[in-house]
């Protein structure tokens, strides 16, 4: 929510799932609390090795319709923060599938040794979130958490995102973001200035030539199948995460031959996804936060009622919007924003990236005695976005297509008002990370996909099933409704952990690689010890 993948503003987290995330400016998912870092001795063991796949160029079948085959060409790694570990190349597939004679695109594609010398023969290959995210930023986390220790790890950067060609990134829409920071997050007009810079960027991409509506989750679903082909893996296991998990269910439902295992973390079921669903999932996560604390003797001392504070602080913050000039989290230039109820809201379903769940109660609490720099300084971090890193044209060519369509605004603002009555309308009217949706999918105009993309996975593929209680964006329980019609998975639920669980707790990673290593019968032993962190208290 979508990815998700994002320093949150009057309008953070622009992809819905998303979307856990890097801590950039809006969008999904962001990299939660890892600081995670390429350990040197496995750098050293994996640079220039060549994995057991993509040693050559290879064709697969031609699609139904006769156009081109895809294609895996190796190639250089794309320049990265840190360098990539392995090797890379670029898989050429058709743009659109449907058409005999449409343009290829190209994914980049890194190929990651495992850390054994004795790696398996199945690779593992990983989805990212967003839609839109970044695939090869999440190389260092996968990486950290263990994934390629006895596989081969594939990374794919998705059609239309950072390192492929083309890339639908929407500058124009992160330097409208950066300043939304100082707008009030509901407002009208904060509502036009972000469908302008959505129709500016959508005006500019078709007109170089891109087929916004190629770019959804069934094409994206297929070039993972093609990749599978062309590289000349017998069987592979599928790792995603937030809309990952969307697109792998979708693969799997799709395009099963070749799947050995699927991993989901931070669950968007397909059949389920829409912008009123957003809502469920914030309540979800939000109220599990409290419940937390409130099972902590020290927390629920010092902060009893947090979900009263909390009605109290959005009706406040709603009708009497704060201005202040804070410096940014990382410091530098102060920076001008506004606090209104909307903008509290999406701070918290941001899942930590700003305002880590441990700080929570003390945020609210501090803010309700008049002290609100907690919120205005994560609020400042989007002042700052990574432009052009996010594809904000894949986010609404899928959101537009796959999640908007059915539902009103009617539909959004009932379901805020069940999520958390009493809250104001203005606040409810509009779906958590993706204000103004509905506006900006008529100028984005993409067609109807709901028929072929709401549809359960049925499949007796081994699954494995990972959900954090604190999910804001993807609440735990979707996790195990995708897992009744998955009848050999096995679902756990984390305490205590937001936004892509696997890279934030030790326990998680441990119980993905024994699925891994063991799919139908993995060694979830140290969930029931799992605790959430002691929360912040302050004098």
């Amino acid at each position: 929510m979508a990815e998700h993948d994002i320093g949150p503003g009057p309008l953070p987290s622009r992809a819905g799932t998303g979307t856990a995330a890097r801590s950039r400016a809006r969008h999904i998912p962001p990299r939660l609390g890892r600081g995670a870092r390429t350990k040197a001795a496995l750098l050293a063991a994996c640079l220039g090795v060549l994995g057991a796949v993509g040693t050559a160029p290879s064709s697969a079948q031609s699609p139904p319709n006769g156009g081109p085959p895809a294609r895996f060409v190796p190639g250089p790694c794309p320049q990265t923060p840190e360098p990539v570990p392995g090797r890379c190349g670029f898989l050429e597939v058709p743009e659109n599938r449907k058409l005999r004679k449409g343009r290829t695109i190209r994914l980049a594609v890194a190929i990651i040794p495992a850390a054994s010398k004795t790696p398996a023969p199945d690779p593992v290959v990983f989805m990212e979130g967003g839609p839109g995210g970044d695939a090869f930023g999440a190389i260092p986390f996968l990486i950290d958490s263990g994934v390629n220790r006895d596989r081969d790890l594939i990374v794919v950067a998705q059609r239309g995102t950072l390192h492929s060609q083309p890339n639908l990134a929407c500058p124009e829409m992160d330097r409208f973001n950066a300043t939304a920071v100082g707008l009030p997050y509901d407002a009208p007009s904060t509502g036009r200035g972000l469908v302008r810079a959505a129709k500016e960027c959508r005006d500019r991409l078709t007109a170089e030539g891109n087929d916004l509506a190629a770019y959804n989750t069934t094409e994206n679903a297929a070039d993972f199948a093609a990749l599978r082909k062309t590289l000349g893996i017998k069987k592979w296991n599928v790792y995603g995460y937030s809309y990952g998990t969307d697109l792998g269910l979708t693969y799997l439902r799709r395009h099963p031959q070749g799947i050995r295992s699927l991993a989901i973390d931070s669950v968007v079921p397909p059949q389920i996804v829409s912008l009123p669903w957003a809502w469920d999932s914030a309540r979800e996560g939000i109220n599990a936060i409290f419940a937390a604390c409130e099972a902590q003797p020290a927390c629920k001392s010092r902060y009893p009622e947090l979900s009263r504070t909390l009605t109290e602080q959005v009706r406040r913050l709603e009708a009497n919007p704060l201005r202040l000039t804070v410096p940014p989290p990382g410091g530098g230039t102060p920076v001008k924003v506004v606090l209104d109820g909307g903008t509290l809201v999406n701070l918290l379903v941001a899942d930590g990236a700003l305002v880590p769940s441990a700080d929570v109660p003390a945020a609210l609490y501090e803010l309700a005695a008049g002290n609100p720099e907690r919120f205005a300084r994560a609020q400042a971090a989007g002042a700052t976005p990574a432009v052009g890193e996010f594809a904000h044209g894949l986010t609404h060519s899928v959101a537009c297509a796959e999640w908007a369509p059915g539902f009103s605004k009617r539909d959004v603002l009932t379901a805020g008002r069940r999520a958390f009555p009493g809250w104001p309308d203005s606040v409810l009217a509009h779906a958590p990370q993706l204000p103004f949706e509905h506006d900006l999918c008529r100028v984005w105009n993409v067609p109807d996909r709901t028929a072929v993309q709401r549809v359960a996975t049925r499949s007796k593929v081994p699954a494995l099933i990972i959900s954090g209680t604190f999910d804001a964006k993807t609440g735990a329980s979707w996790g195990p409704f995708a897992g009744r019609t998955l009848p050999r998975s096995t679902a756990v639920v984390i305490p205590g952990i937001t936004h892509w669980v696997v890279p934030q707790n030790t326990c998680a990673a441990s119980v993905l690689l024994s699925f891994l290593e063991r799919p139908t019968a993995p060694d979830t032993g140290c969930v029931p010890g799992v605790e959430p962190k002691p929360f912040t208290l302050i004098p």
